[in-house]
């Protein structure tokens, strides 16, 4: 099941671009704009972390984290601010939130302190994931048939991983390419189709169909 991630930022840009990245991590993003509309939500118990804009129109991230913090649920926080103020820290700090960030700052590092925040905080729960009698650790980033495992190059993972998180839909070998090797690949999109080669050899179970002339979908 997807962790939830509720993002609180009155830039329009900025919340699409962070919800975007988020997303692309496997997240499920509930993005709000005002104080008010995340406001509603605070009672919300099916969310996992919250990041707070510090500044939100006539309130702010410190009165939404007394509200989450009263709903009694110890549900991680992340503050963001344009304002690089050791007391902003403090006070972030002393209404219990677990971490910090200043803009700007880079999507890829928000990312990141999410995952760590969402592993430290959920690390008892299972985060084995079933597909086509195949069993799959994320955080350890490990595949395995019937308890014996599976090496996977890096890419052949996060390969799998695109699939699995958008079971369903079909890919074209240059959306792939934009999704798993991002922008710093330059190369042929044939490397789409030799790592999914060297996939279905290692995994001869798994159902991903050939869209010919177009790409590839899972199930």
């Amino acid at each position: 099941m997807k962790k939830v991630i509720c993002v609180v930022e009155d830039e329009k840009d900025l919340n699409e671009l962070v919800k975007r990245y988020l997303e692309k991590e496997g997240y499920e993003v509930r993005s709000y704009y005002t104080y008010e509309q995340a406001s509603i939500h605070t009672v919300d118990d099916d969310v996992h972390l919250w990041i707070l804009d510090i500044m939100l129109d006539d309130k702010s991230g410190f009165d939404l984290i007394e509200e989450i913090r009263l709903q009694g649920r110890d549900v991680p926080v992340i503050f963001m601010s344009a304002r690089d103020k050791e007391f902003d820290r403090i006070i972030g700090l002393e209404k219990g939130s677990d971490d910090y960030i200043t803009k700007p700052f880079s999507p890829k590092e928000l990312v990141l302190r999410v995952n760590n925040i969402i592993k430290r905080t959920y690390k008892s729960e299972n985060t084995r994931i079933q597909i086509d009698s195949y069993e799959l650790d994320e955080e350890q980033r490990k595949v395995f048939d019937n308890n014996e495992e599976i090496d996977l190059t890096t890419k052949e993972f996060d390969l799998l991983m695109m699939f699995i998180r958008n079971k369903g839909t079909a890919f074209s070998r240059e959306k792939i390419l934009e999704l798993v090797w991002e922008d710093n690949y330059f190369g042929s999109d044939r490397v789409v189709d030799d790592t999914l080669r060297r996939l279905r050899k290692k995994l001869p179970k798994l159902n991903i169909h050939t869209i010919y002339g177009y790409g590839y979908r899972l199930g």
